[in-house]
């Protein structure tokens, strides 16, 4: 969620750590609609802070034509995204480096700069992030404690050599302070590279070759892991179930073979699963927290039934922390539910924005990793670069030795709260999944518990967009509310970024 606040000169002069220091504006702000709601924007409303002329950056000019830069020049500040955007698409599909950056033609974001809880674009808008890079900036953006430190070892030891540098050993280190699950890692670039080898890890010490996920998860961008129930041609009569198809083009059918897909919270189905795949399934992977579906969460009593069928069968729990790790808490979520994986995966918060995911834990399951006869194949010409590592190390500092999690848990219950009074005002029934640090709201009588549920709830504010126009008129007035509400909050409580 991204968030655009009307300016004033108060608000200007606050010097809160959570949003960071206004920075002048080349011309006195303009005042424009406090929001803007469009349906070419899936992924969130917007609200407007204001315009400053600004000039591109050079960072910006190098990456079009001459002649783009010279036609951005001469038009009005307002069009200089639009240019970027068409000049962009000349370049790349949809004209953005990956899919989640598109927004539409119109409102696909360029950034200019960025610090601590905000950034402005290329037209001078000035947003404050609640999403920050999908999860990743945990400590907010440009944190001097991380980007100094990673400066000081690429300049002494550079980027990567392709030998072990002693930091990564002490990262690991970290991590296993941290969590007590942890007893050796691996290191990988992305989340989705922590669960390929975690997987390949777990299929390599059982000799099997089934996995099972949970309906709703998500865990990377590879084939296996790109198969979802088709909820949107599925009555939900409880009769029949749903087919299960590819998220995408490209994904061979192939891939689905060894997969298995059961619904969260659902003891018979999970009961159904072992009698059928106990003595194939290699392992089962799931997030306990779903953080792409409101943070729908595992209850207590399911997840430790998963846990003790894992461990009867020999089929390797795998806890997707990608998302979760160190955010809900210093040893994630398995530290919540004192529910602990065989083999766990971590990325985005790790690193502060720095790409870093590793894998790990059991000795004896990570040891079949190695170059013996047999052994787990795990490599990357980039993991554990020096980027990478000292971002971890110093991000994990920051974390294990202050109250940034308390910090993140006490801003996150203050956003609930006021986020209910202000629906519960409105006469809008209201619930919270998950912890404060990473929570979804839902609308309706009750907190789903699980993605079928979900699918069939208004089940958050993304989501209203899809809806008929009264609910996008509605979403948007409600946002009026919200934004007011946290501009009058932050002023009184000066709450801090991590």
């Amino acid at each position: 969620m991204i968030s655009r606040l009307p300016h004033n000169g108060a608000f200007s002069a606050m010097r809160s750590r959570w949003f960071g220091s206004l920075a002048a504006p080349a011309k006195e702000p303009r005042s424009i609609p406090f929001f803007e709601a469009d349906k070419d924007m899936p992924q969130g409303v917007a609200s407007t802070l204001h315009e400053g002329a600004g000039e591109l950056p050079a960072s910006q000019q190098s990456i079009l034509m001459p002649e783009a830069v010279h036609e951005v020049a001469r038009l009005p500040p307002a069009s200089r995204q639009s240019v970027l955007m068409a000049e962009a698409d000349q370049h790349m599909p949809q004209g953005v480096a990956e899919n989640y950056r598109f927004w539409g033609q119109k409102r696909t974001v360029f950034v200019k700069t960025s610090k601590g809880c905000r950034f402005t674009d290329v037209d001078g808008k000035e947003f404050v992030d609640f999403r920050l890079g999908y999860g990743p900036i945990i400590l907010g953006y440009r944190d001097e404690r991380v980007d100094r430190v990673v400066c000081e070892q690429i300049m002494e030891r550079g980027t990567l050599s392709g030998f072990s540098s002693g930091l990564d050993s002490e990262v690991a280190r970290q991590i296993k302070g941290l969590c007590p699950q942890i007893e050796k890692i691996r290191f990988a670039n992305s989340g989705t590279e922590a669960v390929m080898g975690a997987l390949r890890t777990a299929r390599g010490f059982t000799k099997r070759n089934r996995i099972a996920t949970v309906e709703g998860s998500f865990h990377g961008l590879y084939d296996e892991m790109m198969w979802r129930t088709d909820l949107d041609n599925w009555d939900y009569d409880g009769k029949t179930e749903p087919h299960i198809i590819p998220a995408g083009g490209g994904i061979p059918p192939v891939s689905r073979d060894l997969m298995d897909i059961i619904v969260l919270n659902d003891f018979e189905k999970l009961e159904d699963l072992f009698k059928v795949r106990g003595d194939s399934l290699a392992a089962v992977i799931l997030e306990p927290i779903i953080g792409n579906a409101g943070s729908i969460s595992a209850s207590q009593e399911w997840l430790q039934r998963l846990r003790d069928l894992c461990t009867e069968n020999g089929t390797m729990l795998v806890i997707d922390e990608v998302k979760s790790g160190f955010r809900v808490a210093k040893g994630g979520a398995q530290e919540l539910y004192g529910i602990y994986g065989d083999l766990t995966t971590y990325a985005k918060a790790i690193g502060n924005g720095y790409p870093v995911a590793c894998f790990g834990g059991r000795r004896d399951v990570m040891d079949a990793i190695g170059s013996h006869q047999g052994g787990v194949v795990h490599g990357g010409t980039y993991s554990a670069n020096m980027i990478a590592v000292s971002a971890a190390h110093a991000t994990l500092k920051v974390l294990a030795e202050t109250d940034a999690n308390k910090t993140i848990d006490r801003v996150g219950q203050q956003l609930m709260d006021m986020l209910g009074r202000v629906f519960e005002e409105a006469g809008v029934e209201n619930h919270f999944a998950g912890p404060p640090a990473m929570f979804g709201m839902h609308f309706g009588p009750n907190v789903p518990t699980n993605y079928r549920h979900w699918r069939t709830t208004r089940s958050g504010l993304y989501q209203c967009l899809d809806f008929a126009e009264v609910d996008l008129l509605f979403v948007v007035a409600g946002f009026v509310v919200v934004i007011v509400v946290i501009y009058v909050l932050f002023i009184l409580h000066y709450v801090h970024c991590a």
